[in-house]
């Protein structure tokens, strides 16, 4: 088999390293910055440089780039692209990709997969990229088609020398809303409560609590707010439920009720009971 990556930051460096520890599989890589290759060729992550003339030969693309920049190389390569194999793009938010994407792989004879790697960490670059990144990780598909079991089988098929565990199937809309509450949220709330004032005299006083809340306030900034803004009605939707939760909180903490705040928190606890077991 061999694999394109498209990209080689944390995703698609990452992606590159899990694939070759494959024997049987190819592995050949680009990236708009051609130091970034060079240093791939050398660490041993990829075999080559993936180029116009053998993108034809790859059996999986894998599109590791922002969304609007995925959506541009494939409108630019629609045509080089392999008829037989797969493109799958790894960003963070799907409708809007998957919108332009399924259109464009019909007009142009190509098959077209929305995907997303559901890993990462607070870093970004190749190198920060590892190979056990994806290992038991979740991975969500958005397939242009849910009738037929046979191309989901041989898409699970393509993605596992990548290590993955769980294979998600969905469509577009459920990924982008579900992915507005556990990761999006996560990162926004994580990266506001970050600026209390307080913060900045945290040292001494904060342990594991701290450490998971702002875990993920590191975060690059141009890839969020793209994929945040592409996203925003389920964000605007996610934002105003936890707004109004924090104002429930506030009132009882005003109002000095302690059976308010205790009934509060309570809730909280036993949903999270209910829904992680």
């Amino acid at each position: 088999m061999t694999v394109g990556v498209v990209g080689l930051g944390l995703i698609g460096g990452s992606l590159a390293k899990a694939y070759k520890r494959d024997p049987s599989v190819t592995v050949l890589g680009t990236n708009r910055s051609a130091p970034v290759v060079e240093f791939a060729l050398l660490d041993g992550a990829i075999d080559g440089e993936l180029t116009v003339e053998n993108l034809k030969d790859c059996d999986l693309v894998l599109i590791a780039l922002y969304p609007r920049a995925a959506m541009d190389y494939m409108t630019a390569h629609a045509d080089d692209f392999s008829k037989s194999g797969i493109v799958m793009d790894c960003a963070g938010v799907k409708r809007e990709i998957c919108e332009f994407a399924f259109p464009l792989a019909r007009e142009h004879g190509f098959t077209f997969v929305g995907g997303h790697p559901m890993a990462g960490t607070q870093f970004s670059g190749f190198k920060h990229a590892r190979a056990t990144l994806y290992d038991r990780a979740p991975m969500v598909i958005v397939p242009p088609r849910f009738d037929d079991a046979a191309f989901l089988q041989r898409v699970k098929d393509l993605l596992k020398p990548a290590g993955f565990g769980r294979i998600s199937i969905t469509t577009a809309a459920k990924h982008d809303e579900m992915i507005a509450f556990t990761s999006q949220m996560c990162h926004v709330v994580s990266n506001g409560y970050i600026k209390s004032p307080t913060a900045a005299r945290h040292k001494g006083f904060s342990a594991g609590s701290y450490k998971d809340l702002t875990r993920v306030a590191w975060l690059n900034p141009d890839m969020w707010s793209e994929l945040i803004l592409d996203n925003r009605e389920n964000m605007l939707s996610e934002m105003d439920a936890f707004i109004a939760s924090m104002q429930a909180y506030r009132k009882a903490i005003a109002d000095n009720d302690f059976d308010a705040l205790r009934s509060l928190l309570d809730e909280g606890k036993k949903r999270k009971e209910e829904i992680d077991g």
